[in-house]
Formats: structure tokens, sequence, C-alpha cells
């Protein structure tokens, strides 16, 4: 239980209230502003062994649809990445291993093929936090190298 609260109060309840914080002092100076939460393939399925990381990140989905919901119409757009596997050194050491959990989610399991490269995360952050996304709110931009596309 206590590894299940860790991991709710850091993945989506952090989460949640620095969204509130931010747009909070954006909506008191008269400002429009940008939020990028970070959920996960795993917003969109079960996954396995990791009951609280998913529970998390699926609640980050829900928190970012309802606060677009509450603050499009005041000029603050909220929008979500949801990367797949992506090169770090904690994944690189699962791969590095023959683990066959990872085994099946990217070698099997991805159309792709591979895990994702650090910039290609960055790059979709960068647009969502952009000019370049006015219109966008509310969406979770799915950036999983077509797993969750199977």
């Amino acid at each position: 239980e206590e590894d299940w609260d860790a991991v709710l109060d850091t993945n989506l309840k952090t989460v949640f209230f620095l969204c509130q914080t931010y747009a909070q002092k954006t909506l008191a100076a008269n400002r429009t502003g940008k939020i990028v939460n970070i959920a996960s393939m795993l917003s969109f399925q079960g996954g396995i062994r990791v009951p609280s990381y998913t529970a998390s990140k699926s609640g980050i989905a829900g928190i970012t649809r309802l606060l677009a919901n509450e603050w499009g119409n005041k000029g603050v757009n909220i929008n979500a990445i949801a990367p797949g596997t992506v090169e770090t050194p904690l994944n690189n050491i699962l791969f590095d291993n023959d683990d066959p959990f990872a085994d099946a989610l990217v070698r099997k399991g991805q159309p792709i093929g591979r895990n994702a490269r650090p910039e290609e995360i960055a790059d979709a952050v960068l647009w969502l936090a952009s000019a370049r996304s006015t219109f966008a709110t509310g969406s979770t931009l799915v950036i999983d190298g077509g797993f969750t596309a199977q």
C-alpha cells in the first residue's frame, strides 16, 4: 500500500497540483499558457507488473482532459504525451539483459522495433508547448512506435 500511495502521489497528485498552481498564476496574470503532462502508453492499456504506474498514468490522461475543459476558454492549453519505451539508462538495462517482458514489448510487439530516442519525445513536447499548437487541448499524443496501434 505504501508503494501504491507513493507512485500515485508522485505521478498523479503532484502533477494535478502543479497544473493547478501554474494555471492559477497564469490566469491571475491575464496570460495564456501551455501545459504538457507526461502520460504513458499504459494510459491506454493495462500493462503487466505495474498496477500503480498504469493507474497513475491513466489518471494523467483523464486529468489532462478535465483541465482542458475547465481552462480551454481561458487561454490555457493542456495536453499530454504518452511515450512508449525510451532509450534511458534504466530501460537500457532492461533491454540489454534479454528480459522476456522487454523482448515482447519492443522486439516483437512494436512495429518500429526499437526504443524511442529522447529527442523524438522532446520534439513532440516542443510542438505542444509552441504557438503552432494553439488549437490542441485535452489531447494525449501517443508516441510509442506503433505499439498501441496494434
